[in-house]
Parts: structure tokens; sequence; C-alpha cells
């Protein structure tokens, strides 16, 4: 490193402290320090690239001999804070160290993500629909819904048919719309590559998407492809879709559930749904759910939109874990 010790800041000093003298003495130390603290101190660690010997040496000289025998210029921080925090936190660490490479390497548009999404759409509705593409892509799928609602409606479909048709796109041209993005809403920060878009993420954007938006990209999909239309909604999910649950996934689901989200849920649910959701829950909680539907006033289509949005989700995940199958609107799937 070169440089005078009173230019180093504490986490600077402590990093190499923790270096110089090896990875199990550095362990013993993150024992003694909270997570946040070894967060702090291993994102320290690894931005050491080398350390000069002067430099250690006017840090460490009461271990003047120790360093004089056993220590040249030290190099991989990065590896040095990795093993170190496996030795202490053992299965613990991987959490803390996928938070290391996350400060170390932003993920592609990581700070776009916390943007307004009125103020990213006026930001990027004019540019070409591929790049729009790109860029939504790389945002959670409730993100872009959101983005995607303040669109015209011939821009909604353009950039729903191009999401669906992207692969792997080239790290330069991601870097670029990511810098000319950063430059005008935010600032400038490293990029990534990897799959993008695709049905998948195209069915996930509509899933979060309002009626009528959903309505609209469908209408115009089943216009031009009618074949990529029908594989989209394949792989949706709707609120509707949870009579296709078994009891048991019900009754899994329900426990995850708040019981103002369900009751606000039902309120435009089938018969059919509401009586197999019903069928679920004891006969005191069944009986309060529909006094409370009875009672309840009118209310805002968006607002129950919102409340289903959140059991589709909690139910998405619960399939993604394994812990209940969804047939889906398309579903032909037969459990044997």
């Amino acid at each position: 490193m070169g440089q005078d010790i009173e230019n180093l800041s504490g986490l600077e000093k402590a990093a190499i402290l923790l270096i110089s003298m090896g990875e199990q003495f550095a362990a013993d130390i993150f024992k003694k320090l909270d997570q946040e603290e070894i967060r702090q101190v291993g994102v320290a660690m690894q931005r050491i690239g080398k350390v000069d010997p002067e430099t250690v040496d006017a840090l460490l000289n009461n271990f003047m001999e120790k360093l004089e025998h056993d220590v040249g210029p030290l190099v991989g921080g990065d590896l040095a804070a990795r093993r170190a925090m496996q030795l202490a936190l053992g299965d613990q660490a991987e959490e803390l160290i996928e938070d290391l490479d996350r400060a170390r390497d932003p993920a592609p548009f990581e700070r776009v993500k916390h943007v307004d999404s009125k103020t990213m759409a006026s930001f990027i509705k004019n540019e070409h629909p591929q790049t729009i593409a790109v860029i939504l892509a790389h945002l959670p799928p409730i993100k872009a819904a959101e983005v995607v609602r303040e669109f015209p409606e011939n821009l909604q479909y353009e950039v729903v048919s191009r999401i669906s048709k992207l692969d792997m796109i080239p790290p330069g041209i991601i870097e670029e719309i990511d810098a000319v993005l950063q430059r005008e809403i935010l600032s400038t920060e490293s990029i990534d590559t990897g799959q993008l878009g695709g049905v998948e993420a195209v069915a996930e954007l509509l899933n979060n998407v309002d009626k009528t938006t959903e309505e609209h990209i469908f209408s115009r999909l089943e216009e031009e492809d009618a074949e990529l239309a029908d594989e989209i909604r394949q792989l949706m999910f709707v609120f509707d879709d949870l009579i296709s649950v078994d009891d048991r996934g019900i009754r899994t689901l329900l426990k995850e559930v708040r019981n103002e989200d369900l009751t606000v849920a039902l309120k435009t649910a089938s018969e059919e749904l509401t009586k197999k959701i019903l069928g679920n829950v004891s006969e005191r909680a069944a009986a309060m759910i529909m006094e409370d539907l009875e009672v309840m006033g009118p209310m805002r289509l968006s607002e129950v939109e919102e409340a289903q949005q959140k059991i589709i989700q909690v139910a998405r995940r619960l399939e993604k874990e394994g812990k209940i199958v969804i047939g889906g609107k398309g579903g032909d799937d037969v459990l044997v």
C-alpha cells in the first residue's frame, strides 16, 4: 500500500492487522464481533490488495520481529476475508460472503430498483423499446409492472414482446445502458451480465400489472403472436387459480396469509374458490370472514387486486419451496 498509516481509516488498519496475523487469528476476532462489524471489516479486507511491508511495520511495530520473518507483501485480502468468515461462522458465513460480493460488485441496475416508478418511466419511455426491455428485465417483476403501467399502450406491448425474446446480452451493451441511466438518474456503477427476459419474465411481469393493462397487452399479443400469448398464459398464475391447489396446500397457504388480506381478496373471488377456502378454515374463522364480507363496503378494485397479489406471491414462494403444487391457468399436469 505504501502510505502513511495516519492516512488509513480504522477499518483499514483493522483489515491489515487481521490479514497479517493469519486466518485463524481473524476468525477468533470475528467470533467476538457482531454481524454488522464483521461485514464492515470484511469489506475493508477485500479492498486490501497488497500491503507494503513498511506500512505493516509502522502499524504493527510491537510485532516487528514476527513481521520481519513471516510477512512479505500480502496479497489476497478477499480470500482471507472469506476463509476467516468460514472458520468463524461456519454455515452462517455464506450470507455474509454474498453481501460482500454485492458490496464489491453491485448487480446490474441495482440502485435503479429504488427509483420511483413514474420517474423511471418518464426517463426511459423515449428510449428504444429494446433498451427499455433490457432495463426492465433487470428489475423485480412488481417494479417492472409498475413502470410498464406508466407507458402508452403501444409501448406496453412493444416492450413486453421484446422482453419475451431477450436472451444473453453482451456485457458492453448492458454497461453502456446502465452508465447512461446512472448519469441521468443516479451515479455510474459496475455491471455484470446474465440471462435476461424470456417468456417466464413476461409471465411474472404480467402477474403484477392491473387487469386493464394485462388485457390490453394480451389482445395485442394474440393478434401478433398467438403462440407466444398462449405460452405466456400457461406460465401465469392468478388468484382464481388457487382452485387448483389441493386442500392441504390451501391450509399451508392460509397459515402464512393475514386474515385481513384474505377477506379483501375474496371480495371478487368466484363462489367456488370462496367455498374451497372457507372449507379449509375453522367454522368460527369462516363465519367471521363471511360476516366481514357482508358488512364490507365498496372497495377500489385496485385494493382487492393488491390483496390478491400478496396471496399469489406467498403461493408462488411456497410452490418454489415445494410445499404446495399449483396447476396454473393452463396447467394440464396430473399428480400420480
